[in-house]
């Protein structure tokens, strides 16, 4: 396993639409841990592939307290069969967007289907964190930023601070 860049606003590739994957193999599962340890390490809950400069359709989660036993989640190829009329505003945060947060409304509950780590493939509802964490990082397959879903006046301060912070360290 190996840590691995995360890159952040205004890098162009973080605004490319990732790719399906054919199959789930070694060498997916060695940039899945690889993405789970740069994850732990920023540290985050969530992180998509094309964070680290993979444009492909693979995120890794781990949503349990500091608290809890780790839970890692992976999820290859998702995508949300069904939500909800029904939303829910929260404030997110993105490792891509560094100490930048700031509140999305988003479906309440979705419907998902993936392949895991074994690349089997499962279906399940998402609700709460979990919805809006699966959510924020499946925007990232389609080239989005949580960002992307405030104003035009948030969205470039947010860019234009996180430029000033690169700068100044």
């Amino acid at each position: 396993m190996a840590l691995r860049n995360i890159l952040v606003v205004p890098d162009p590739i973080l605004k490319k639409v990732s790719a399906s994957v054919a199959v789930v193999d070694d060498e997916l599962r060695a940039l899945m841990d690889d993405m789970l340890e740069t994850m732990y390490a920023a540290p985050g809950i969530g992180l998509a592939a094309i964070q680290v400069g993979i444009p492909k359709r693979v995120i890794v989660m781990d949503l349990a307290r500091e608290s809890e036993e780790p839970a890692p989640r992976y999820f290859v190829n998702p995508e949300i069969l069904w939500a909800s009329d029904e939303t829910a505003p929260y404030e997110e945060g993105c490792l891509s967007v560094p100490e930048i947060y700031d509140e999305v409304e988003r479906p309440a509950q979705v419907k998902l289907r993936y392949l895991n780590y074994q690349g089997e493939t499962v279906e399940e509802a998402a609700e709460g964190l979990f919805a809006v964490c699966i959510q924020h990082e499946m925007d990232h397959l389609e080239g989005v930023l949580f960002i992307d879903h405030l104003s035009r006046l948030k969205r470039e301060q947010a860019v234009k601070k996180v430029k000033k912070q690169a700068r100044a360290a």
